[in-house]
């Protein structure tokens, strides 16, 4: 019988960087709206952590003696100097939230995109100050919090897919999973306090 899998609350926070926390305070509470519920930092550094959900966060990290090099690019958009990440989207409730908040950004000199339907969902685009590419979208059909069904079309419509899709429609588990490797020695990693 296999192991019991994690029950994920959502995502408790996704780091990003930037060069100036006090505009990204600026932005992230005052026009998004997504207050601001900690901070942390010490000689070397600032967290400062938005909600974006119950138990969720954005948060960002300015380095006080190290500032990196701007880069921005939209989001679905390929770069290769953005090997790791594409862009951030944050769940709201309705299409009417998507609205208001479309507009929000309009009448505080952001430009967004249209709403774009995706089927399933339908979201804005729009960039943070520090160049990050940013969705909201709300869930059309919500698959989430039940089980999937593989022969969803509406939902799972890549008429290629990778072969563990192939290993989940057939038999509802993984053939393999991959092994990783720290980066970095454990204990090299900063303690704030």
């Amino acid at each position: 019988m296999p192991a019991e899998q994690p029950r994920w609350r959502g995502v408790n926070h996704l780091a990003l960087i930037t060069n100036d926390m006090d505009r990204t305070v600026r932005f992230y509470h005052g026009v998004l709206g997504a207050r601001l519920v900690a901070h942390l930092g010490n000689r070397d550094f600032r967290h400062y952590f938005f909600e974006v959900g119950p138990e969720q966060t954005v948060a960002f990290f300015e380095y006080k003696h190290a500032p990196v090099q701007a880069f921005a690019k939209p989001a679905g958009v390929p770069d290769p100097r953005a090997i790791q990440f594409d862009h951030l989207s944050l769940n709201l409730a309705d299409e009417r939230a998507l609205e208001e908040l479309q507009s929000r950004l309009k009448e505080n000199g952001s430009e967004v995109t249209d709403i774009i339907d995706h089927g399933f969902v339908r979201s804005i685009y729009f960039s943070d100050p520090n160049g990050i590419a940013l969705e909201a979208s709300w869930w059309v059909i919500d698959p989430t919090g039940r089980d999937s069904d593989y022969g969803d079309g509406e939902l799972f419509s890549d008429p290629d897919p990778v072969p563990s899709v192939g290993e989940l429609y057939a038999t509802g588990e993984l053939a393999s999973v991959p092994t990783t490797h720290l980066v970095q020695d454990a204990t090299d990693i900063a303690d704030p306090a």
